[in-house]
């Protein structure tokens, strides 16, 4: 017995002593973090009578201080029914005291970024007019229509790194879109 302790005494320590010489590995390098998305306080769609461009209507979102704190701030319009409009989108960031336009980083990522316009009780409708590298809609750039008069809501949400190829995507329709929101906006809509 005594024999059989010594030698576990005596393998315990070489293991030890196997382990200490062992070279120390080396630690992977810190991962680079994500790429952060813009803040995005402001999102304003403004419509352009096609027929009279004197004539423009504005739906506003704005939420200077982010997520939490104050609520944000989101201004309907009526738009008159049975007309075609321009539709342009722009995004901001005026959290600062110097407003950021995000717009033009929508752009230039186009491929990574798609807006979907969902209306609810109205007869608003929104088609694409722009497109990005690959020919697939980004959304700040579109054609509008509305029809009979009523009253109702048109969703407004951007999809960073959607899936654009997905069934319906291509046509504005957010089912199979996947991606990440970036804001997703209820504006208030009466067509009269």
């Amino acid at each position: 017995m005594k024999h059989t302790w010594k030698n576990l005494l005596i393998m315990a320590a070489m293991g030890m002593s196997i382990s200490a010489c062992k070279k120390e590995e080396t630690s992977s390098p810190t991962p680079t973090p994500p790429n952060e998305e813009e803040l995005i306080t402001t999102l304003i769609l403004t419509f352009t009578d096609q027929e009279t461009p004197t004539e423009i209507f504005e739906l506003r979102f704005t939420d200077l201080d982010g997520d939490g704190g104050n609520a944000p701030v989101i201004t309907g319009d009526t738009i008159p029914a049975n007309r075609a409009y321009n539709l342009t989108v722009r995004v901001l960031d005026e959290s600062g005291a110097t407003p950021e336009e995000i717009t033009t980083e929508v752009a230039e990522e186009g491929a990574e970024h798609q807006f979907f316009f969902q209306p609810v009780g109205t007869t608003l409708l929104v088609s694409y007019n722009d497109a990005d590298a690959n020919g697939r809609p980004i959304g700040l750039t579109n054609l509008a229509t509305t029809a009979a008069p009523g009253e109702g809501t048109l969703i407004v949400t951007l999809r960073h790194e959607p899936n654009k190829t997905a069934p319906g995507v291509i046509t504005g329709d957010i089912t199979n879109a996947g991606g990440e929101t970036d804001i997703e906006v209820a504006f208030p809509v009466i067509v009269d």
